[in-house]
């Protein structure tokens, strides 16, 4: 951390000030904050109040859930546990697609969020819309119960008594994904869009289920809603997502 960083962080922040001046606000932009500055340095700089803002975010004191929006309080960072099955699937897929763009994620993370827990979880593997087949048929190899882009009546007749489902879905490009331990795996934004694209694979986590999710995740993790609604938008569900998050 550098003299000026410190300096700023100790004597110009105005740290109590503006937690009492945003602390009704869920969430403000750097235009608020750039007016709560100016009201006592009407001549500021907006440089200045960039590093005010990164020392602030550094600290703990604001969080960026956006681009240029911000909420008060230290950020939590989502980064669920990767299973030893989960790890295995992916060095195997990865081994024999080293070129493809991969994802694998268990639906049992979500349990995390629901008040309903349910029986039957699927392991989901998505990658390019060009691979999808050819990993489908290697994980058919050495998998039992695998099903492609399964539609709701395929899941209903074939899945119900099967304890371990893995799911081969298109990637959708630009997804938000997250490296965990090796394993390319998804992002709490890339999920919470998922549950609310899907009510196929996600039949589960629908209704006030959902919406009992959006409001676990958004009250114990960060959740960069920038890019959030980016991956709704790649999925044309931009407007609906939002105005639902803005329900909770």
């Amino acid at each position: 951390m550098s003299k000026y960083h410190k300096v700023i962080a100790t004597d110009k922040l105005y740290t109590d000030k503006l937690k009492h001046h945003f602390k009704n606000k869920s969430v403000f932009e750097t235009q608020d904050i750039v007016a709560f500055y100016k009201q006592r340095e009407s001549d500021i700089k907006p440089t200045t109040v960039n590093w005010r803002v990164y020392a602030l975010v550094q600290v703990g004191v604001l969080q960026r859930i956006g681009r240029g929006k911000f909420t008060l309080g230290e950020g939590k960072n989502y980064v669920p546990e990767i299973s030893s099955a989960t790890k295995s699937i992916f060095k195997k897929l990865k081994a024999e697609f080293p070129f493809a763009n991969l994802c694998v994620w268990n639906t049992s993370v979500l349990n995390e969020f629901m008040l309903h827990q349910p029986n039957q979880f699927f392991v989901l593997v998505e990658t390019d819309k060009e691979t999808a087949s050819a990993v489908f048929y290697f994980l058919r190899e050495i998998k039992k119960s695998v099903f492609i882009d399964p539609t709701k009546d395929i899941l209903e007749k074939y899945v119900i008594n099967e304890n371990q489902v893995f799911i081969v879905k298109p990637l959708v490009s630009e997804a938000p994904t997250q490296n965990i331990n090796g394993v390319e795996s998804a992002s709490i934004e890339k999920m919470l869009v998922d549950i609310f694209c899907d009510d196929v694979i996600f039949s589960a986590q629908q209704g006030a289920e959902m919406r009992t999710i959006f409001k676990e995740a958004f009250a114990k993790y960060t959740i960069n809603q920038s890019k959030m609604l980016r991956y709704a938008d790649r999925r044309r569900k931009k407007e609906e997502l939002n105005k639902f998050v803005k329900t909770i």
